[in-house]
């Protein structure tokens, strides 16, 4: 009887035990997109992004099952390909930094290849741009559960000589979300003597914008669809901004390395909105690649819903920071 009973408890165990297995586990399948013919779903029953081969690498889509995209969408440019100009067209993609009206706006508007990485990523790679000579590859990979994804943006000089640049990582948002940008925890004076941040600002920069709110703790921005180009850049060092949009909270994670130059005035993170998008933008070292080497920049995704829209410093700190924090522990 004894055994029979074992028998029947390791048997439920194992039951149970496989049933969670099949269900952690991350599906990559080839679907059509908003026009475009070849795009690859990689879903793990809770969240889900849409990559398209048909132009990029560009990550169009990350959102909840079901639930609605996170990112930005220009319509009027979803489907289409081929185009002699760089299209904005939405989601997030890959350039290389500082900005050059020539060299950032090389076109991504033809087929890419590729490659799966494991049994839940997938590796996108773009043919080498005409001008550059640099090739560009970004791999995205999901967690089986949960909402976390892992993106390592990927430059590979194939050209003749040295090039200098840093990897730059863009995010468009969608509209009428307000981002979320942490500063560093206040010290107070005398201690507090030396600079623990900078904000980089652009010729554009109006810091007398409703847009900002700038806290005590945090700076936020929302986007507008009736307000124009405004920008800032940081030397960011807390780890993480996020964007809340409705109740759903997209989460990104980056780093910071002490000792190393970085574009743009010393600039890691960067923000820019205008009446259609807001833009989260990361940015890995300015480095030197000699011909054939690669450099390499790495972001995290999450995504939470359910999210309170009190974006006072208060209301992050109660409602907002504690899950985030428990999500990049």
């Amino acid at each position: 009887m004894l055994k029979t009973i074992t028998r029947l408890m390791l048997g439920t165990l194992l039951l149970v035990v496989s049933a969670s297995l099949t269900m952690a586990q991350v599906e990559i399948k080839p679907v059509a997109y908003k026009g475009w013919k070849n795009n690859l779903q990689i879903s793990n029953g809770t969240v889900e992004l849409i990559v398209t081969l048909d132009v990029g690498p560009r990550v169009m889509r990350y959102g909840f099952l079901g639930g609605e995209n996170l990112f930005k969408e220009f319509a009027e440019q979803m489907g289409k390909s081929g185009e002699s100009e760089w299209q904005a067209r939405g989601g997030h993609r890959l350039w290389h930094a500082p900005e050059d009206l020539k060299r950032t706006y090389e076109l991504d508007n033809s087929p890419i290849n590729h490659e799966k990485l494991g049994s839940n990523g997938v590796r996108l790679i773009q043919a080498v741009e005409a001008n550059t000579k640099l090739q560009k590859e970004m791999d995205i990979t999901l967690e089986p559960s949960g909402s976390k994804v892992t993106v390592v943006h990927r430059l590979r000089n194939l050209g003749m000589w040295d090039v200098e640049l840093a990897p730059w990582a863009l995010t468009m948002m969608a509209q009428g979300g307000t981002e979320i940008i942490p500063i560093p925890p206040k010290i107070p004076h005398p201690q507090g003597l030396l600079p623990v941040s900078q904000i980089i600002t652009w010729p554009y920069t109006d810091m007398s914008d409703a847009r900002w709110r700038w806290g005590a703790k945090y700076i936020t921005f929302s986007q507008d669809n009736n307000k124009g180009p405004n920008k800032i850049g940081m030397a960011h060092k807390l780890g993480w901004v996020a964007y809340l949009l409705k109740d759903n909270l997209f989460v990104k994670g980056f780093g910071y390395e002490e000792g190393r130059h970085y574009a743009d005035s010393g600039s890691n993170f960067e923000t820019f909105s205008n009446q259609d998008f807001l833009e989260i933008e990361t940015l890995g070292p300015l480095q030197r690649i000699a011909p054939g080497k690669v450099i390499e920049h790495t972001e995290h995704w999450w995504l939470l819903k359910g999210i309170s829209k009190d974006t006072s410093d208060s209301g992050i700190d109660n409602n907002i920071r504690p899950k985030i924090e428990a999500l990049i522990k």
